[in-house]
């Protein structure tokens, strides 16, 4: 099953890759590498479940601003290589979470990302990652990801 298909079967149509916001390029390949910036979980340009995890949001919240983030991530991806078929595999999640003070539940909340990952890409979405709570991030975002993949040529 492609990731198309299997993103179809969840019922998740990718949305057009969001727009830089500041002086850096969204997306960016270097060989069979493409790496994005850093996501937020954005829908029609505004961010969902804004706020910081363990405070305002529990970790459920965080783990579906996660996925939410991944999903702009992969139409990122997308918009550089013209199909998500191409990705060979998922190399590395980096994902900052909004996190409360005390709150050290950030790789549950990126569990919403790599949860959603092996779901689209199966075995080729097995990564590394990482998981860093943060005090502030842009527009009260609840986390921020970015992704590195591997594609064929």
């Amino acid at each position: 099953m492609t990731p198309k298909d299997r993103l179809a079967e969840l019922g998740i149509q990718l949305p057009d890759a969001p727009a830089a916001v500041a002086n850096y390029v969204p997306c960016v390949q270097t060989g069979n590498l493409v790496m994005t910036a850093g996501q937020l979980p954005l829908v029609d340009g505004k961010v969902v479940l804004p706020g910081k995890v363990g405070g305002e949001l529990t970790s459920d919240q965080g783990a579906e601003a996660a996925k939410l983030a991944v999903i702009n991530g992969l139409a990122q991806i997308k918009a550089m290589v013209g199909d998500l078929s191409r990705v060979v595999r998922v190399l590395r999640v980096e994902g900052f979470v909004q996190s409360a003070v005390g709150f050290q539940g950030q790789s549950v909340v990126m569990n919403g990302a790599s949860d959603f990952i092996a779901e689209v890409f199966g075995d080729a979405g097995r990564h590394t990652r990482t998981a860093i709570g943060v005090s502030e991030l842009p527009l009260n975002a609840a986390c921020q990801i970015s992704l590195l993949v591997e594609v064929s040529d």
